[in-house]
């Protein structure tokens, strides 16, 4: 697989991301509603997520597990993107993510591939 796959690009639909980061599709839209993540959407008006978008979702979850609420992700947030929307934190910084780039590959192969259902 390319490794220059762009991560910005919306290509993912929510059932993916469920099964990418466990999380419920009440989950995905509570979080979008409480202006954590905002995914592109298409001529449809249906959701779709980048790699980027996946990350925050695997951000927001690991700092809902340690216990910090919606109100302590927002400023979290907004200190660490506030001159920038809808983005990860730079590789160097992406500790708290659970994907390795393998893992992303394997993940987008079996998306493309019509692994998931």
């Amino acid at each position: 697989m390319n490794k220059n796959f762009p991560r910005h690009v919306a290509i993912f639909p929510i059932s993916v991301v469920k099964e990418m980061t466990q999380l419920t599709a009440r989950q995905i839209r509570y979080y979008e509603e409480q202006g954590l993540i905002k995914p592109a959407r298409n001529e449809g008006n249906q959701r779709i997520f980048s790699l980027n978008d996946i990350d925050r979702f695997i951000e927001i979850k690991s700092l809902i597990d340690q216990g910090v609420n919606i109100a302590g992700i927002k400023a979290i947030f907004f200190s660490k993107y506030q001159d920038q929307e809808n983005v990860i934190p730079k590789q160097n910084e992406r500790s708290m993510l659970r994907f390795s780039d393998k893992e992303w590959d394997d993940l987008i192969e079996k998306y493309r591939t019509g692994g998931f259902s």
